[in-house]
Parts: C-alpha cells; sequence; structure tokens
C-alpha cells in the first residue's frame, strides 16, 4: 500500500508555483496569508521552500485553498460557497 503523503508530494504545488498563484491574484504575502488563515511567515517558507534549511511541504489542505480562491470562493460553509467580493475576485 502508498503511503498517501509520498503521492501528496509527487503531486504538490512547488515554491515556484506557489509564488506565482499569489502574484496572479495581485496578493501581497500578507493578503494571502490573511485569505488562508496563515501567518505571514508561513506564506514566505512556503515561497522559499525551507524552513531553517529543513523542506517545508505546502499541505493539501493549503494547496485546495490556494485554488478555491483563484475561483472567486472565499469560504464554504459545509453547503454553500461564499463568493470573494467583487473587488477581489479572480482577474480575468
Amino acid at each position: 500500500m502508498a503511503d498517501s503523503k509520498s503521492k501528496d508530494n509527487a503531486t504538490g504545488m512547488t515554491p515556484q508555483q506557489f509564488r506565482h498563484w499569489r502574484r496572479a491574484l495581485g496578493l501581497k504575502q500578507k493578503d494571502a496569508a490573511d485569505r488562508l488563515g496563515l501567518k505571514k511567515r508561513m506564506i514566505q517558507y512556503y515561497e522559499k521552500g525551507n524552513r531553517d534549511g529543513r523542506p517545508v511541504e505546502i499541505p493539501k489542505s493549503i494547496r485546495l485553498a490556494c485554488y478555491a480562491l483563484s475561483e472567486g470562493i472565499a469560504d464554504f460553509d459545509g453547503q454553500t460557497t461564499i463568493a470573494l467580493p467583487a473587488e477581489t475576485a479572480k482577474p480575468e
């Protein structure tokens, strides 16, 4: 049986892809942190790819949240998606 963690690593988001995602949405690191419910420092670790010389993996939950934000979804209550305000929706 394959380890699901290693499977996530094979299909994960690279630091470069994460940085590109943030910039494509026009977000500063602090804005991305606020939208993802993280500290700005975690955004920096994800973009650098390491923390104190040790590799940092971008968790699947964060990758999925990035996708949702890219699609204009700000939140989900289990039944209904909550859209981002029009001025912060995804760029065309």
